[in-house]
């Protein structure tokens, strides 16, 4: 374990970089070999808006980087943080906890938050509007959604206290997870079934990505599904059932221009329609 911290301390940006393209490669063939939606469209021209949204997030990051690193130096240097006020533990459980709470601050809330607040609704809607959820989808984020997760990401690392290894650590399998996730892949139910016990596993994430509340406002984890579990937003639908995109904004032309896209978060609000789940009230 203090050889992968060691490493992830000083992860050449290059390497960051190939966990990107390695990922989304992989995921990409993958879906041509089991995929879960047979989608009528041309992958790459889908792709391409996606991808122009992947590089605004990396040069945001990337930009803001800085930041991550004089906050881990200072936590660490002043020993503040939720696992630094801990009892000594192991250092795997000190990982451990260091990337299931910035799972937490970093994802988990940052997502709940952008589905409750209507302005924030109205900038995560870029990522939700894509009517062919696949592993391009992942980091689909209008701009301004980058800098708001990057806020909770830099808020967590100061109230959770990590280091910076442990920071770069979460980073790379929160991206690796999300290109997972979204992933048009399809796993034998079990498998799905018993991995989101644990993790949001494929077929978990894409409940989320059903274009109509309640369905919109659960499962809202990135790596780990116990916030989901624990916070009661976890919530299941059969995989054949489910429909992407959002309701209120069903133009396609729109939902996969890079001109129309940037502009989406300015758009009026429109509410979106809730349907009625079986055995659980609906607002």
């Amino acid at each position: 374990m203090e050889t992968v911290i060691s490493y992830f301390e000083s992860i050449p940006s290059a390497h960051r970089s190939l966990i990107l393209v390695l990922g989304i490669s992989f995921f990409w063939i993958l879906e041509g070999a089991v995929p879960l939606f047979k989608f009528n469209y041309r992958k790459w021209r889908h792709a391409l808006p996606n991808f122009f949204f992947t590089l605004t997030t990396i040069i945001v990051n990337f930009a803001l980087a800085f930041l991550l690193l004089k906050t881990s130096d200072w936590v660490q240097a002043n020993d503040f943080g939720i696992i630094n006020w801990l009892p000594e533990m192991p250092l795997w459980l000190y990982v451990l906890l260091g990337v299931l709470l910035l799972d937490f601050f970093g994802a988990y809330l940052a997502h709940y938050v952008e589905h409750k607040v209507k302005p924030l609704w109205m900038v995560h809607l870029v990522h939700h509007s894509d009517q062919e959820v696949d592993t391009t989808t992942a980091n689909r984020h209008h701009p301004i959604e980058s800098l708001i997760r990057f806020a909770f990401t830099l808020t967590g690392v100061f109230l959770v206290g990590t280091p910076i290894g442990i920071v770069m650590l979460y980073q790379s399998l929160s991206l690796v997870a999300t290109q997972f996730t979204h992933a048009n892949i399809r796993l034998p139910r079990n498998v799905d079934k018993a991995l989101s016990w644990v993790l949001v596993s494929p077929d978990m994430h894409k409940v989320h990505h059903h274009y109509v509340l309640p369905y919109t406002d659960s499962n809202y984890g990135n790596i780990f599904s116990i916030w989901d579990r624990l916070f009661g937003t976890y919530m299941e639908l059969e995989r054949d059932s489910i429909v992407y995109g959002v309701d209120t904004f069903p133009d396609r032309k729109e939902n996969s221009s890079v001109s129309g896209l940037l502009k989406q978060p300015f758009h009026k609000y429109r509410r979106p329609t809730t349907v009625e789940v079986p055995g659980k009230d609906t607002p």
